[in-house]
């Protein structure tokens, strides 16, 4: 678990600082969600849900709504330091939960309960944002009567991919809020506000799956046109040997390793930051550097298996095209049917090598 900002504090904040409607900026192609967001902090209830895919913006949502509600009734510099706070993660009233591991934990889930009982360490009212939640797990149970009914100055900002079985009772104590897939021509306004070329922006956004999160690692990655091309060409490279699948998947998953770069890049500047500030701060913060590390190890991880369900899905399309034309619904059908399998199976980190060559041999040869 991470609490952001743990007993320090700025002196000062920069002009050039945001506000809390920059914030709410950030929050790309989701205008329903951030007025009923918006809306709601004038008069908070206990608990919501952010329920949407992956890169669709909730944790900027979460960030901007937590920068709505803690600014509210302060003046200009206690609005300005609010949101200057909030967007660094460095609110001493913002509690952040990570995952660990492979979801939330018991342990963890118990020291929020404990923590979300106290009063707020300033101001009226505090925010846990627990993220990831359709991980869950063994947790819910543990978190159910808190979320429920935590004391009035305490606010919980569930995010979620999606609503798991285990997380039915507590979405149903929350206001439910729905965000989409950031739309293609919102993705492509942000790249180019951004500073990106046209023709990467565009490429980024219709590689990108719908996530701002990955568009932005994409078009940095000057393989990427490369890399879709690969995908799209396999399904006419397949001569049904096995040879020619291993030869394919080493191929792919080497593309994929070049996608990582700007992420690994980005990442050590992340620690270098942080180790800066802890310099600066003269506090060692070994724990939240720990913590740090493994959540660069689950974006990295998260990027292999964004790079794995778009490429299968970029090599479908070939399939998709000979149906349009006159041809085999069936090969359609049964190529379709073998991705969604493995896309499903990607959750549970197989072996990348061995999915990936166990697909490329159950894909139809095309004529």
């Amino acid at each position: 678990m991470s609490l952001l900002g743990e007993g320090h504090d700025v002196v000062g904040v920069d002009v050039a600082a945001p506000t809390v409607d920059d914030l709410w900026a950030e929050v790309v192609g989701q205008p329903d969600a951030v007025t009923a967001l918006r809306a709601a902090a004038a008069n908070p209830v206990h608990a919501y849900l952010l329920v949407g895919p992956e890169g669709s913006g909730k944790r900027a949502a979460a960030r901007a709504f937590a920068g709505e509600l803690l600014s509210g009734g302060a003046d200009a510099a206690g609005q300005a330091r609010t949101a200057h706070l909030v967007a660094d993660d460095n609110h001493p009233c913002v509690t952040i939960v990570e995952r660990d591991g492979a979801s939330i934990t018991a342990d963890q889930a118990r020291e929020v309960v404990r923590r979300s009982a106290m009063a707020p360490p300033e101001g009226r009212l505090q925010v846990f944002v627990l993220d990831e939640f359709h991980l869950v797990r063994d947790a819910a149970p543990i978190l159910l009567k808190s979320i429920e009914e935590p004391p009035p100055t305490t606010v919980f900002v569930v995010l979620a991919e999606d609503v798991p079985e285990e997380l039915v009772t507590i979405a149903s104590r929350c206001v439910n809020v729905a965000l989409s897939a950031v739309p293609h021509a919102a993705i492509v306004e942000s790249l180019l506000a951004e500073g990106a070329e046209p023709a990467v922006a565009g490429a980024a956004a219709l590689a990108c799956g719908g996530s701002l999160r990955r568009a932005r690692l994409l078009v940095g990655d000057p393989d990427l046109v490369a890399r879709r091309d690969a995908w799209h060409s396999v399904p006419g490279r397949l001569d049904g040997t096995g040879a020619t699948v291993c030869r394919l998947a080493d191929e792919l998953l080497e593309g994929i390793d070049s996608v990582i770069a700007p992420l690994t890049a980005r990442q050590e500047a992340e620690l270098e930051q942080f180790d800066a500030v802890s310099e600066q701060m003269g506090i060692p913060r070994k724990g939240d550097r720990s913590r740090l590390e493994a959540r660069h190890k689950r974006e990295a991880r998260r990027v292999r298996i964004d790079e794995l369900r778009g490429g299968m899905a970029t090599m479908v399309a070939p399939y998709r095209d000979d149906v349009a034309a006159g041809g085999d619904p069936v090969a359609f059908a049964t190529a379709a049917g073998a991705v969604q399998t493995m896309a499903d199976s990607l959750r549970f980190n197989p072996n990348e090598a061995l999915a990936l060559r166990a697909l490329l041999l159950k894909l139809p040869v095309r004529p």
